[in-house]
């Protein structure tokens, strides 16, 4: 099959994307170029358990992270966790029957990205499935976690969550609402978009 030309389709991705969601937030998030790359590279790290920050650069919340004391712990201040309420708005507001036909519209293009990134022999669905269990597979915490320093950085005391992928620390800082949100949001996504289960996506 002949090559898929991915520059200069971005006019054609937004006309696309543009009927998945009316919120203004996400209006100026498909105003970024290259958004079939940006999606590939930031599905891909996601999956890898990195950080999408570079490709997501648009969704970075504004204002800087702060902490607070709570009995005598530690933890995330609760106005770090509402920067993100604009980010948890956006996801929510996905249509995710409409996410589902366009995902098969801009396959070609999508999968054309995906491959210049990803490991020879993984699909698309694949990557996605893996990126989405990540993320769906985080516990809410039910209280605060304790957060202590190392060096000039904030950490988690738990070690389990310490250890978790930086994909997976970033929902974290959501806050627990923000993140029930999100993570019922990309179930539904991965539904509609007919994504292999992660036991599927993980056979070779």
């Amino acid at each position: 099959p002949p090559a898929v030309q991915l520059s200069g389709t971005d006019s054609r991705v937004r006309e696309l994307l543009k009927g998945l969601s009316s919120d203004t937030d996400y209006a100026r998030w498909l105003s970024s170029e290259d958004l079939s790359r940006r999606f590939a590279a930031s599905v891909n790290l996601v999956a890898e358990g990195q950080s999408p920050r570079m490709p997501l650069s648009f969704m970075a919340p504004a204002g800087t992270f702060r902490v607070t004391k709570r009995h005598g712990h530690t933890v995330t201040a609760p106005e770090s966790h509402t920067r993100y309420d604009g980010v948890a708005r956006v996801i929510t507001s996905l249509d995710a029957k409409k996410a589902g036909q366009v995902y098969q519209e801009l396959k070609p293009l999508l999968d054309a990205a995906h491959a210049e990134l990803a490991p020879p022999g993984r699909s698309l669905d694949a990557t996605l499935s893996q990126a989405i269990g990540r993320l769906t597979r985080v516990s809410v915490p039910k209280t605060p976690p304790e957060l202590t320093t190392k060096g000039a950085l904030y950490v988690y005391a738990d070690p389990n969550l310490e250890a978790l992928g930086a994909a997976e620390k970033h929902l974290l800082r959501m806050g627990p609402e923000n993140m029930r949100k999100v993570q019922a949001k990309l179930t539904e996504l991965a539904t509609a978009l007919g994504l292999p289960s992660q036991e599927q996506a993980r056979r070779p």
